[in-house]
């Protein structure tokens, strides 16, 4: 018998390999470095615990509406509203079970078979996957370290056909941390109107920027960027949720009320005590947020200091997230014990092989020239991996 074609198209992550081998190091009592993390290294703040706990000894444990509780809509259009200037009422609201499952809705809902998805490079590895799941196109666009990883009016317009349905805009962005101006976002609004495209703005990272930059969503330009874009955020990154699993869109009612439909069966209902935990996380003290930003950014500063001092190596300092692109293109070529180094899961292998130090390889991002180091790690692990990374560099001929 024979399995779906569709889902045979779906490309495994490429990472697999070395985040198996990585595994099976620690397990085997080997000390590893590692910098794939995805989810902030801190404990959910005790207030949100205490709040799914309260939910749990109340009985808050049966279905809830399928696209979520009315109290967690009200939350996230209250927190939009404050920190984003979004004006939105609980009915274009949509949560869910994290971000990633929001991203999964909106393909589903927006996309008929050969519709084209614009993706900008370097891009969050599950992006494509899901476009293809919906039986859409990623037509990718490239950017460049020098302008910043933000795109140019010229590509994007050089990607645009008229099949192209939707763009995705990652501010700030996984895996290379730029936030884009606010020019930028305008530029990309601006052609979405042209070609009469979706706008879908995930979000997810965007409590965390650095050097008293803002955050601007490209929903709150205008009415016409507002009705076609579909924001995309959740509690994971922000909140150090990541297993609680709430993610939420926000968007015209007519598009949300199509994802809602999708999810009811689908999934049912995201988590019912997480989603009264996700209340207390929007509506509660927002202290702990500093707290994780203000670390992040100690660390943000010192991995980037650390990698430019490295000859060989360089990154862009990025401005959001948690993530750090090194560039490893001078190192492409070089050989360490006969094995040669062509491509960055050459280099990521021999550098867990040699040096106990795990990275992701650019490759999953459309980004070869590049490994991604996660800073969502402590300072003595940032320190010792860098240590390990200098030695080895040392030993590429």
């Amino acid at each position: 018998m024979q399995l779906s074609q569709k889902a045979l198209a779906i490309s495994p992550s490429i990472t697999l390999h070395i985040t198996a081998m990585a595994k099976e190091m620690k397990e085997k009592g080997m000390d590893v470095a590692g910098f794939g993390a995805g989810e902030p290294d801190f404990d959910t703040p005790q207030n949100i615990k205490d709040a799914a706990k309260k939910a749990l000894d109340m009985g808050l444990t049966k279905y809830t509406p399928a696209s979520g509780t009315n109290e967690l809509k009200q939350a996230v259009c209250d927190s939009l509203k404050r920190k984003r200037g979004l004006s939105y009422e609980p009915p274009q609201i949509v949560i869910s079970n994290g971000a990633k499952h929001s991203l999964y809705n909106i393909f589903q809902a927006i996309l008929n078979p050969g519709d084209e998805v614009i993706i900008i490079a370097p891009y969050w590895l599950t992006y494509p996957e899901l476009v293809k799941m919906a039986d859409g196109v990623p037509v990718f666009v490239e950017t460049r370290e020098e302008e910043g990883f933000e795109p140019s009016e010229q590509a994007i317009r050089a990607a645009v056909t008229e099949k192209t349905k939707a763009i995705i805009v990652n501010n700030p962005s996984n895996p290379c941390g730029c936030v884009y101006a606010q020019e930028t976002l305008e530029m990309i609004a601006g052609i979405a109107k042209e070609a009469n495209f979706y706008i879908i703005s995930d979000e997810i990272y965007d409590e965390l920027i650095y050097d008293g930059r803002a955050h601007y969503s490209i929903a709150h330009i205008d009415r016409d960027a507002y009705g076609r874009t579909i924001v995309v955020n959740g509690l994971s990154k922000s909140y150090s949720m990541t297993g609680w699993r709430i993610g939420y869109t926000a968007s015209r009612a007519d598009i949300a009320k199509v994802m809602g439909s999708i999810q009811s069966h689908a999934a049912s209902n995201p988590c019912s005590f997480a989603q009264y935990a996700g209340v207390e996380a929007l509506n509660g003290p927002q202290d702990e947020l500093e707290v994780m930003r203000g670390e992040f950014d100690r660390r943000r500063k010192a991995i980037v200091r650390m990698i430019n001092d490295i000859d060989g190596l360089s990154c862009f300092e990025p401005q959001g997230a948690f993530y750090v692109m090194m560039n490893i293109s001078r190192l492409k070529g070089k050989q360490i014990d006969g094995k040669v180094i062509h491509t960055s899961v050459d280099f990521a292998e021999a550098l867990l092989d040699k040096k106990l130090t795990a990275v992701v390889p650019g490759a999953a991002f459309g980004a070869d020239d590049y490994e991604r180091l996660s800073y969502a790690t402590s300072m003595e692990t940032i320190e010792k991996g860098m240590r390990r990374i200098a030695e080895f560099v040392k030993l590429l001929k």
